[in-house]
């Protein structure tokens, strides 16, 4: 492991400090700071020559920021002629546009596959894409982990009783059925229409949850919409509980006024997105947990050349 290099971004130190101590090797060293005109100013103080190179960057807000830096990080380690340069990317933006559904839009999530690349990444590391064909886009090996090990591990501590799986679309169906395996669960489906970028319409729900535990999964929480009406609309149909977990918080716009008035009991998330304290304080049922151990390691098993495979979804 002496051939180890792992650096942070500015955007989740939160995160990247708990990987560095699983791997038992400290965070390396560098100075970065800004330029008075906004640019971003990068040196690494840490040599990475011939090192197996890791860079631990979510691309969460300020997106844009968080995404420039990730990039002079890679051409930086490239250019300090670092033997393998991995991003890490706990949360990986721009993944929402990944296809074209309609005339005249980007593709982002390809457009910053081929950023990466160009920059200089040998391979990228993520967590819960929001498609997983996104790592088709890539032309260098592309991991993407699932945080079903970590939500399964607290559900489990959790006094459930009888459970139904909830899928809050028709597009989630598949994460919502591995945990129905897991935990022997039912399934059912919400139709789901939406309207614009923030505004879903609900319809029925294809299923049975009344007097039931309702669990939610999803990969994103960004306004809330879609989780506080769903779980409006289970509670109405008389879920006995209701349990919503999503790997990645981003929590925008009106998100934490409507999940703290929505009726959830337990709400989890990851911190592949760091919260602040008053998000916290406004939410008492959310629960937060780590993906550190998980992340660290798959980059253990990276740089040891082993399989990662049993850290995927199953």
């Amino acid at each position: 492991m002496n051939e180890l290099r792992v650096f942070a971004g500015r955007s989740n130190p939160g995160l990247s400090e708990p990987i560095a101590q699983y791997l038992g090797s400290p965070l390396g060293r560098r100075s970065l700071g800004d330029f008075p005109d906004g640019e971003i100013s990068l040196k690494l103080l840490d040599d990475v020559r011939g090192r197996d190179a890791y860079v631990v960057q979510s691309t969460c807000c300020p997106g844009n920021t968080h995404l420039m830096e990730l990039l002079i990080f890679i051409e930086c380690m490239k250019r300090s002629s670092a033997d393998r340069v991995t991003a890490v990317i706990p949360y990986f933006g721009y993944a929402r546009q990944d296809r074209k559904d309609e005339g005249r839009v980007p593709i982002t999530a390809k457009l910053v596959a081929n950023l990466l690349t160009k920059a200089g990444a040998d391979r990228v590391l993520t967590l819960d894409l929001h498609a997983a064909q996104i790592q088709g886009f890539f032309d260098i090996p592309a991991d993407n982990l699932s945080a079903e090990p970590v939500f399964s591990a607290y559900i489990g501590s959790l006094d459930v009783g009888p459970l139904t799986l909830v899928s809050p679309d028709v597009g989630n169906v598949k994460r919502a059925r591995v945990y129905a395996d897991r935990f022997g669960g039912d399934l059912a489906i919400i139709d789901k229409r939406r309207i614009s970028g923030s505004e879903i319409q609900h319809g029925a729900i294809i299923g049975d949850v009344k007097g039931k535990t309702v669990l939610m999964v999803d990969d994103i929480i960004a306004t809330a919409g879609t989780v506080a009406l769903a779980a409006e609309l289970v509670h109405r149909q008389g879920a006995r509980k209701i349990i919503v977990a999503a790997t990645h918080a981003v929590l925008c716009g009106p998100a934490v006024e409507r999940l703290a008035g929505a009726p959830i009991d337990h709400l989890a998330v990851t911190d592949t997105i760091p919260l602040p304290p008053a998000v916290r304080e406004k939410l008492p049922n959310l629960t937060v947990l780590t993906v550190s151990e998980l992340l660290g390691e798959a980059i253990r098993r990276i740089h040891r050349h082993e399989s990662v495979s049993s850290l995927f979804m199953k």
